[in-house]
């Protein structure tokens, strides 16, 4: 099945499997690219946030007119920051950025119990790693992609450039298919 694709200087559509590596500046603004990519042509999302909290993920998501009714986010934080949170329908949470199993566990789960044109946005390695050492990051990495081309999805993963030296960012970037490279000014170039 293929996914249209609305990130300038990419290809109008990508094939379900598909994850995508975006690399962006630390202050690099990527809510319009994540926005984008979860708007178009889409049944079912799942936002897993280890950057923000589920309320700022909605307020994002409400922003930028992204129909929240597709919508469940997965936060990491809130309980991490000492929130007291209950899970809803669309709403889960497990205990830290670094609680990898919870993390895979609430992905998998989604991934089996929705159906149609499917994606996730995971914002960010680069706080994930931050939390949780890098290679288990990576092999969580490596189960989600895996995870995309068994139930015909597709996904957008965030990498911050300037946190990880040029040998953490070549790992990750030999795990992708396609990246798009944001810069500090704003341009957006791709490759697939």
């Amino acid at each position: 099945m293929d996914y249209q694709l609305a990130i300038e200087n990419a290809p109008d559509t990508i094939p379900g499997g598909t994850g995508i590596l975006l690399l962006h500046p630390s202050t690099g603004e990527t809510d319009r690219i994540d926005t984008d990519f979860l708007k178009a042509d889409t049944d079912n999302f799942l936002v897993i946030s280890t950057r923000t909290t589920a309320r700022e993920v909605k307020q994002k998501l409400d922003h930028y007119d992204v129909d929240e009714t597709k919508a469940e986010i997965l936060d990491t934080l809130s309980i991490e920051r000492g929130y007291s949170r209950r899970s809803t329908d669309n709403v889960h949470y497990v205990s830290s950025p670094d609680d990898l199993d919870g993390i895979l566990e609430i992905t998998e789960r989604f991934l089996e119990e929705t159906d149609g044109k499917r994606r996730i946005s995971l914002d960010s390695i680069t706080e994930m790693a931050y939390y949780a050492d890098e290679g288990d990051v990576r092999d969580l990495i490596q189960d989600v992609l895996d995870m995309l081309d068994e139930h015909d999805a597709v996904g957008l993963f965030h990498l911050s450039k300037g946190v990880h030296d040029e040998v953490q960012v070549e790992q990750f970037l030999g795990m992708f298919d396609a990246v798009v490279d944001l810069d500090r000014d704003g341009n957006v170039s791709a490759d697939f």
